[in-house]
């Protein structure tokens, strides 16, 4: 950024994070959120997750005003596949610098940066979806929220599992099988993240600031012939109403790796002494517990946008995936912020492959690079979209063709924040 005339003073310069200047680039980020001091064994860990190379500042002088990063992360596409995407992270502008560019300049600097990194893909969570809807973003998965009432909600579960042994672990103790679990999870669903070394900790993290009067962080480890194949992470607050106990379980996380073992980790959760709610947040929308109680409306569910999507190379994207059904389809995309993909592509692909390259032929639909992220991982539907207006139709039965094509037998889902 540069000077707009003569005697002003120069505006703030965006410029990579060196190794020592964390400190002031985090500090700014915690005072654009609330300015609320992190336990010390959290901001340990942000510093040693933060890439570097991959974050920005922006400076005015010795001043830190602007901050945003990109985690390398390997993001399971559909069908399968574990595809390189740039995790948008530490966004943050200081208030004292607040509309004068600054935004969206680092956001200009980050996805051309990503482009050059070869990524064709840019993931992010979003504190105010409008903002990154206008640099392209759209929400392409979501979390379900929950608050069960245990006292008068039954649990159906499948066969099999009372043969799954549940043993109570230290969370630390046990972390590395638990990833393992996590990590046979991965390839399996859509928005999963492959989680590099050191990620793992995140989800032990317990400072008892963050606890809301509940218990230290507990385990459960699910045993089946020897091996382990899932685990459940959760909190209990105790309390004491009318007609008695009225205390309260708050999931953490749990994992899997077959229907006995989740079925055994929830019907767990739900008889745990003395507690009659059970608390859950940004669980997966197609989860087989909610088919299993006995009275839906009793579990109080919400959704909410989890992982926002922006497709950074529209060609190498849409390859990256497979398609749940043949599909050649032309798409007119409209892409002002990332112009290097307005045009015309034809995408032919099935559950086998795909290729996507520019063309000259007519267009079947035509639609923004904001639709193309909320239904590329095929949790939104293309024909939503369009009775929304915002994809159209330009040939006859190319909307459901197309729509059916990207979706995906299990909706997309994100584990964590970043």
């Amino acid at each position: 950024m540069v000077t707009d005339y003569e005697g002003t003073r120069p505006e703030p310069v965006i410029r990579e994070l060196r190794q020592d200047e964390w400190a002031p680039w985090y500090d700014n980020l915690i005072r654009a959120f609330g300015a609320q001091p992190e336990p010390a064994e959290e901001r340990e860990l942000w510093d040693a997750l933060t890439e570097r190379t991959r974050s920005i500042g922006a400076w005015d002088g010795p001043d830190c005003v602007g901050t945003a990063g990109a985690f390398s992360f390997r993001l399971t596409v559909p069908g399968g596949a574990s595809v390189p995407a740039a995790g948008i992270t530490m966004v943050s502008v200081a208030a004292t610098h607040r509309r004068r560019g600054l935004l969206t300049a680092m956001m200009r600097r980050q996805l051309d940066d990503i482009r050059s990194w070869g990524e064709s893909l840019a993931v992010l969570t979003a504190s105010e979806p409008d903002i990154y809807g206008r640099f392209g973003y759209a929400a392409g998965t979501f979390g379900l929220h929950g608050e069960i009432d245990t006292s008068r909600v039954r649990l159906s579960v499948p066969a099999g599992t009372d043969d799954v042994r549940l043993r109570y672990a230290a969370p630390a103790e046990v972390l590395d099988v638990c990833e393992a679990v996590y990590a046979r999870l991965v390839p399996r669903r859509p928005g999963m993240l492959a989680r590099r070394p050191g990620w793992e900790r995140l989800g032990v993290l317990d400072a008892q600031e963050h606890r809301d009067g509940a218990s230290p962080l507990q385990c459960v480890v699910a045993e089946r012939d020897g091996e382990i194949t899932g685990y459940a992470r959760f909190r209990t607050k105790l309390g004491w109403g009318p007609s008695g106990h009225d205390g309260t379980v708050t999931l953490s996380d749990l994992a899997g790796v077959d229907p006995a073992t989740e079925a055994a980790l929830w019907r767990f959760l739900f008889g745990i002494d003395l507690t009659s709610k059970l608390v859950v947040r940004g669980r997966p929308v197609d989860e087989a517990w909610q088919h299993q109680v006995s009275d839906i409306r009793r579990c109080l569910l919400r959704l909410r946008d989890s992982l926002h999507v922006r497709l950074v190379d529209v060609g190498a994207a849409l390859e990256a995936r497979t398609y749940q059904a043949p599909v050649d389809v032309v798409l007119e995309v409209d892409d002002p912020f990332c112009p290097w993909n307005t045009g015309r592509w034809r995408l032919t692909g099935d559950t086998k492959g795909a290729a996507c390259r520019p063309t000259t032929d007519p267009a079947d639909l035509a639609l923004s690079v904001r639709e193309l992220g909320a239904a590329y991982l095929g949790g939104v539907s293309l024909a939503a979209l369009g009775a929304a207006g915002r994809v159209r139709e330009l040939r006859e039965g190319a909307l459901t063709d197309t729509a059916v094509a990207f979706g995906s037998p299990v909706a997309p889902w994100l584990p964590h924040g970043f």
